[in-house]
């Protein structure tokens, strides 16, 4: 016979359980219907996303571009499309798929989201930049039209992100594509990098390595099948082709001439001065905030006085203020050496 205190217990226990899986909101059904429900939504809106991008180049999206952009498998996509196409965001158009206007109102509101965030990433924090293209992925999905807005009225409506994308105003309003491959330059051509891809992670590494962003003038020095040689605002690069693709340039007349090489704040030995020509444009955020509020500005006269034991960082008297910067900091100073020390 059981006991009615276990026989309480064990109902109580059962109640318990039920209670912990219906409850609710905050019950485990209702939790895992909600993950459902933003992981569907989260792969409409990288759907969108992909399909514009196509359009935007001149592409049309497809059964497979989609499965390999967001790496799902061929059926998951078509089921996708299915799903977009029921809710009138897409259209077939022979054997690609075009948005609808829906579709892409839906789409630039996304994108809008996703580069304020870079932005906000590159011009406000210290976050590495290789970190920033995935960082606004995952906020792009969760950030509300009233909190887009404010976030950009915080940094003065910016019209382009940090990789040279222009950012779709509040009415979805984009100015067309420009510029070329780098690819696309001949031997001795010069040009403007006007957009950095950010996509493959594994390539953009490599752009970032080198030193590479938007609003750097760039000149072919030497061109193959293995590789691309260049002058970056007057300093040595090389790229592998497939690389190079992921950087838009816009040609700049052949009477113009390329700007820099720089001589930087690094390259001072202890005892020479050099006056700030400017910052370099790769120094963004916290960094270059900081730099500006020690009085690094053009004019400024800069000596390097003294370096640590390892030779980095080294001291520089900044108005009369000794201020410790590592080497690759001080490489972000653009000077021209002090006239005393030539």
């Amino acid at each position: 016979m059981i006991e009615p205190l276990k026989l309480l217990l064990g109902t109580g226990l059962l109640v318990a359980l039920a209670a912990f899986a219906f409850w609710p909101k905050l019950g485990l059904i209702a939790i895992w219907r909600k993950s459902h429900r933003n992981t569907e939504r989260t792969l409409i809106e990288d759907a969108l996303k992909h399909l514009y991008h196509q359009e935007y180049k001149g592409q049309g999206g497809t059964l497979e571009s989609l499965s390999g952009a967001l790496a799902i498998s061929r059926d998951h996509a078509a089921k996708l499309l299915a799903r977009l196409e029921t809710l009138e965001m897409i259209k077939t158009q022979a054997d690609s798929f075009e948005l609808t206007p829906v579709g892409k109102s839906y789409a630039l509101r996304i994108i809008r989201v996703h580069r304020l965030w870079e932005r906000y990433f590159a011009d406000e924090t210290g976050l590495a930049e290789t970190q920033w293209h995935a960082e606004a992925e995952r906020r792009e999905h969760v950030t509300t039209p009233e909190e887009a807005e404010a976030l950009a009225m915080q940094m003065g409506n910016p019209i382009h992100d940090p990789h040279g994308d222009p950012i779709p105003t509040s009415n979805g309003e984009l100015p067309p594509r420009q510029g070329k491959p780098l690819t696309d330059l001949t031997t001795g051509e010069l040009a403007r990098v006007v957009h950095i891809e950010d996509e493959p992670e594994v390539l953009y590494a490599q752009l970032v390595a080198q030193g590479l962003f938007p609003g750097m003038q760039i000149l072919v020095t030497e061109k193959s099948a293995e590789r691309i040689k260049l002058l970056a605002d007057g300093e040595d690069a090389v790229l592998a082709p497939v690389v190079a693709a992921n950087v838009t340039v816009v040609p700049l007349p052949k009477a113009q001439k390329m700007a820099g090489p720089h001589e930087t704040l690094g390259t001072l030995k202890v005892g020479e001065t050099g006056v700030v020509l400017g910052i370099s444009k790769a120094c963004r955020g916290m960094q270059r905030r900081r730099l500006m509020d020690l009085g690094v500005i053009p004019g400024t006269v800069i000596s390097a006085d003294l370096k640590s034991a390892s030779g980095n960082p080294t001291a520089y008297n900044i108005r009369g203020a000794l201020i410790a910067l590592r080497k690759d900091q001080a490489n972000l100073v653009h000077i021209r050496r002090h006239l005393n020390n030539s």
